[in-house]
C-alpha cells in the first residue's frame, strides 16, 4: 500500500530543506526524499555536503561547515513533523494527480502518493574527471568563486574553461588571489567579447593556452595541477594554491525531462514563483536556477515553493 501525502520534496539540499521546513511548518506534514550517500549527484543535503567553510550564510558570524549546515536543516525540518528518508526516487508520474513515486524500483506499484510535489534536485558541476579531483574537492578545488573566493587571499589560482562562466570566475577572483591563471585547451576563447576583453586588460590574470589538465596535485590540499599541452603533447606542472572548475553546470532533471518544460539549457522553467508547466508541482533551488547558484537563493526558492504549494492545497479545499 502506497503512502499519501500533500507535500512530496524530492531533493534535501538548502532548498528542499527549507521547502520542507516552510510545508511541515503549515501541518502539512511532507515527505521529503533525500537522495543516496552513494550518488554524488544526488547525496542527502546536496552540493553543500562537499563545502568545508560556509560563510555567506546569514545567521552564522564564524561560519559554518557545509554538512553541519545541513545537519542543523535538516533536525529543523523534523522538529517540526517532516518525514525524511535516506532513498533515491526512481520514477516520477505526473500525469495526472494523485502524482505517483516510485522510491525502491521502477516496477510496481507506486511508494508514494502526493497532491503536490516540489522538486529540488539540484545541479551537479561539470568536473575533469581527472585523478585527484575526488580527494582534493572542498580542499583547495572548488566549483564556485563566489563560495570559496575569500579563502584564497593572495594565493595563486588556477580558472578551468573558456567560457563566460570561466571568465567571470577569474574576473571575480581577482578581488582576492594574487594571481589568476585561466587554463584552455584551445588557444581563443569561447566567452563574449566584452567578458574577454576584460579579462584580457586585467593585469592579474594570465593565460595557459592549449593545455588541457590531467591531475589535481596534492596530499591534503592543491599544491599544483598536472597540464599537457594539446598541440605538442609536452608535459608540465602548473603550481597553484586553488582550482576553481568553471566548464559548466547540470542539473538534475533526467526524472522529470519528457514530463515537464525545460529551458534550452536543461534547467527546469517556472513561472510566477515556483510554478512548473504542471499545476501541483513546483521547482526550487539549483535545478531551475542557472543564474545565482548560491546556498542562500536555493533556501529563498524553498520557502516560495512551499508556500506556493500550501496555496495550491488551499485553493483546492484540501
Amino acid at each position: 500500500m502506497p503512502s499519501s501525502t500533500k507535500v512530496l520534496i524530492v531533493g534535501s539540499g538548502p532548498a528542499g530543506l527549507t521547502a520542507a521546513i516552510y510545508a511541515a511548518r503549515a501541518q502539512l506534514e511532507p515527505i521529503i526524499i533525500e537522495g543516496e550517500p552513494s550518488s554524488t549527484s544526488d547525496q542527502p543535503g546536496g552540493q553543500l555536503m562537499l563545502t568545508t567553510e560556509v560563510e555567506n550564510f546569514p545567521g552564522f558570524r564564524d561560519g559554518i561547515t557545509g554538512p553541519e549546515l545541513m545537519v542543523e536543516m535538516r533536525a529543523q525540518a523534523e522538529r517540526f513533523g517532516a518525514t525524511l528518508q535516506v532513498a533515491k526516487v526512481r520514477k516520477l508520474d505526473l500525469s495526472q494527480r494523485p502524482f505517483k513515486a516510485w522510491v525502491d524500483n521502477e516496477a510496481g506499484d507506486p511508494d508514494i502518493l502526493a497532491d503536490t510535489i516540489i522538486i529540488a534536485t539540484g545541479a551537479v558541476a561539470l568536473m575533469l574527471g581527472v585523478p585527484g579531483e575526488d580527494r582534493l574537492l572542498g580542499h583547495g578545488l572548488s566549483a564556485c568563486a563566489t563560495c570559496d573566493g575569500f579563502f584564497f587571499r593572495e594565493q595563486k589560482v588556477v580558472v578551468v574553461g573558456g567560457g563566460d562562466t570561466a571568465l567571470e570566475e577569474a574576473l571575480f577572483l581577482t578581488r582576492f588571489a594574487s594571481s589568476v591563471t585561466i587554463v584552455h585547451r584551445r588557444d581563443e576563447l569561447r566567452a563574449s567579447k566584452i567578458m574577454q576583453e576584460r579579462a584580457l586588460a586585467n593585469e592579474k590574470i594570465s593565460f595557459h593556452w592549449n593545455a588541457r589538465i590531467t591531475e589535481i596535485l596534492g596530499d591534503s590540499k592543491v599544491s599544483g595541477v598536472s597540464v599537457v599541452d594539446t598541440v605538442t603533447g609536452e608535459e608540465s606542472v602548473l603550481e597553484t594554491d586553488g582550482v576553481f572548475i568553471a566548464i559548466g553546470h547540470q542539473p538534475a532533471t533526467s526524472l522529470f525531462a519528457d514530463q515537464l518544460t525545460l529551458k534550452a539549457n536543461g534547467y527546469l522553467e517556472v513561472h510566477d514563483g515556483s510554478k512548473t508547466s504542471i499545476p501541483g508541482v513546483f521547482a526550487c533551488g539549483d535545478v531551475q536556477d542557472d543564474t545565482y547558484r548560491q546556498a542562500i537563493t536555493a533556501a529563498g526558492s524553498g520557502c516560495m515553493a512551499a508556500i506556493d504549494a500550501e496555496r495550491f492545497l488551499e485553493a483546492e479545499g484540501s
